[in-house]
């Protein structure tokens, strides 16, 4: 498991769509991951230092789980099928650990009300994530990038037309993000 943090989360002014970008902690790989418009503002508010009147439905999850007397330890994106992404949080119950099926939409708003670690699965990663410049924030394709694994050449993999056909919606989303125009909070 490759722990990462939550870099920005990004957003279409036009078309409501969000997607929080996940760093490997120790690299420069991002992960993109579409949420939806309520996750993105929870993961947001907690970021920002927001403090609201009364607790949104992941700070009810977070007394819920305290008030049994659990906590999260963890959270991890475990696994990416059919263009879904799934996670997995990590639960200390009575001395054991429980893992709970998550979206990891949730699972990160989880994650930023209990201050714990976020971690994806290498597989992931490598099916997944992306190269940003440092400059315009937009993703950088490089050719050899996409050699075979099994040459022993870092961590790449050739990627199948039907696969980058699949994440050209992530590619294109992501080309076509104008950053002047909402707030990129860096962790």
């Amino acid at each position: 498991m490759i722990e990462m943090t939550i870099d920005s989360i990004r957003g279409g002014l036009m078309n409501s769509q969000f997607v929080v970008i996940l760093k490997e902690k120790m690299a420069d790989r991002y992960l993109p991951i579409w949420i939806g418009p309520s996750e993105a503002n929870a993961i947001a508010i907690k970021l920002r230092g927001d403090n609201l009147p009364r607790p949104l439905t992941h700070d009810l999850l977070c007394l819920i789980i305290d008030g049994l007397g659990a906590s999260v330890d963890s959270i991890i994106v475990c696994d990416l099928k059919n263009d879904t992404f799934y996670a997995k949080i990590i639960l200390n119950v009575s001395n054991a650990q429980v893992e709970i099926d998550s979206r990891p939409s949730d699972a990160l708003a989880l994650a930023v009300r209990s201050d714990v670690t976020i971690y994806t699965e290498e597989s992931v990663l490598d099916r997944a994530s992306i190269l940003l410049d440092k400059e315009t924030g937009k993703p950088i394709i490089d050719e050899g990038d996409l050699e075979d694994e099994s040459k022993g050449k870092g961590k790449s993999r050739k990627i199948s037309d039907e696969e980058l056909k699949k994440l050209s919606a992530f590619r294109d989303f992501i080309d076509n993000l104008d950053l002047d125009d909402f707030d990129k909070r860096k962790s």
